[in-house]
C-alpha cells in the first residue's frame, strides 16, 4: 500500500535537539513541513555522511518553513554520544529521534524486522500530516539533501498552486505545467 497523501501515525519519542533531550510525538511534525529521514544505524558509514549533508543545508531547509527529523532505532542516549563524538554528526541542529522500539520505522513501512533497522526513507510531511515523498533506498546508496530541497520546493508549489503541476528537473521558478486534453501527446 502507498503511503502517499496517508496520515502520519501516532508516536511518541525521545530525541536530541540542541543538546537538550526532548519527547516529541507526531503532532509535531504537524503545522509546517517536515522531513523525516531514516537511517540504519548510529556509529556507522554511510549515514553520517548524509545526516552532514542535511546538516549543511540544514539553513536552506529552514528558509522553506521545513523542519527535520532524523530517525534511527538507536536511543536518544546513542544519539547523544554521537553528536558529541563525531565531527561530521557534531554539526546537527535539527531534532535526531531515538526508535529502539521500532514503533516509527513501523509506523513508515521502513523496518527491516530480522536485524531490528530502518531502512534508508524519506518521507515529506506537509503541514496537514500527510506524507507527499516517499523516497527509500538501498542500504549501500546515500542521498543527497540538494536533491530533497529541490523536491520539497516542488511539492511546496504544487500544495499552493492547484491544478499546476511540476515536470521532471523542474527548478525554483521554472516553468509548470497545467495537465489538460491540450497537453495530452504533445509533451
Amino acid at each position: 500500500m502507498s503511503l502517499i497523501n496517508t496520515e502520519i501515525k501516532p508516536f511518541t519519542a525521545e530525541a536530541l535537539k540542541g543538546g537538550k533531550f526532548i519527547t516529541i510525538s507526531e503532532a509535531d511534525l504537524k503545522g509546517n513541513w517536515s522531513v523525516v529521514f531514516f537511517y540504519p544505524a548510529d556509529f556507522t558509514f554511510v549515514c553520517p555522511t548524509e545526516l552532514e549533508d542535511l546538516a549543511d543545508n540544514y539553513a536552506e531547509f529552514r528558509k522553506l518553513g521545513v523542519e527535520i527529523y532524523s530517525v534511527s532505532t538507536d536511543t536518544h542516549f546513542a544519539h547523544k554520544a554521537w553528536h558529541d563524538t563525531s565531527e561530521a554528526v557534531g554539526k546537527i541542529e535539527y531534532t535526531m529521534v531515538g526508535d529502539p522500539t521500532g514503533k516509527i520505522s513501523r509506523n513508515f513501512d521502513v523496518l527491516i524486522e530480522e536485524v531490528g533497522l530502518a531502512d534508508r526513507g524519506t518521507f515529506v510531511i506537509d503541514p496537514e500530516g500527510k506524507i507527499q515523498i516517499v523516497e527509500i533506498t538501498a542500504g549501500g546508496i546515500g542521498r543527497d539533501a540538494l536533491e530533497l530541497l529541490r523536491k520539497i520546493k516542488a511539492a511546496q508549489y504544487v500544495a499552493s498552486h492547484p491544478g499546476e503541476v511540476c515536470p521532471a528537473k523542474w527548478e525554483e521558478g521554472e516553468a509548470t505545467l497545467k495537465p489538460s486534453l491540450d497537453l495530452v501527446g504533445k509533451i
